[in-house]
């Protein structure tokens, strides 16, 4: 695995185009990592706009991928403003070596959702969002952090120490011409890893809906 970090030139139309519209970023993104004409493979790579910016302004996008991209492939001049070499994760998280019980910081941007009635309806209160994630991390191989609670009775809830953040409401259209929206917030704590094998299943592949909106990506970082 391996990650990226890009940013964009605002003073390119199709860089304006594609920060307004997550599906046609992602569809520019795919031109890296296929040749003309050929379809990008499916789970390549995964991507998240960050909501920091670089020290002139450009907007940052993290890009995690199978392979080492080809960014003259996009084929827009001006796109890119800047890319910096990539981060061989592997070696830099040592997953050979992973084990149950490391601590990670993390950072997720993701659609907490439940499914009712055959559609997606996105969780809005706090509660619900952390009860999403915790829930997440058990499927996926680690969990969170309980915060400390000082309500003793019995229908008290426990709730994990995780800062959510940036609700915002991603729309886009996809190549049928239909307009998708989609609830997403941004989740930073510490995680600790209880299963390895899931947990790298989970960096590898990603977390809930909305890969193609650059929602999934769980990055994470040793804690020194």
């Amino acid at each position: 695995m391996f990650l990226h970090r890009i940013h964009l030139d605002l003073r390119c139309r199709e860089a304006r185009r594609d920060l307004s519209d997550p599906y046609q970023l992602h569809s520019t993104l795919c031109r890296a990592f296929s040749v003309p004409d050929k379809k990008c493979p499916e789970g390549e790579f995964l991507w998240r706009l960050e909501p920091e910016t670089d020290p002139t302004g450009y907007p940052r996008i993290l890009v995690q991928s199978r392979t080492i991209p080809d960014w003259t492939g996009i084929g827009v001049k001006g796109w890119l403003a800047e890319s910096n070499p990539a981060i061989d994760l592997k070696g830099r998280l040592k997953l050979d070596s992973l084990k149950a019980g490391q601590c990670f910081r993390f950072r997720l941007r993701a659609n907490p959702c439940v499914t009712r009635n055959g559609k997606r309806l996105g969780l809005l209160r706090l509660e619900e969002q952390e009860a999403w994630i915790a829930r997440k991390g058990q499927q996926h191989g680690f969990s969170l952090p309980q915060l400390p609670s000082f309500d003793l009775s019995e229908s008290s809830q426990e709730r994990v120490n995780v800062r959510v953040s940036q609700e915002q409401m991603l729309r886009g259209s996809q190549h049928s011409g239909n307009t998708v929206r989609v609830f997403s917030v941004l989740y930073d704590g510490i995680l600790t890893v209880t299963d390895a094998d899931r947990f790298k299943e989970a960096l590898q592949t990603g977390i809930g809906h909305g890969k193609a909106i650059g929602l999934g990506l769980l990055s994470v970082a040793p804690i020194t």
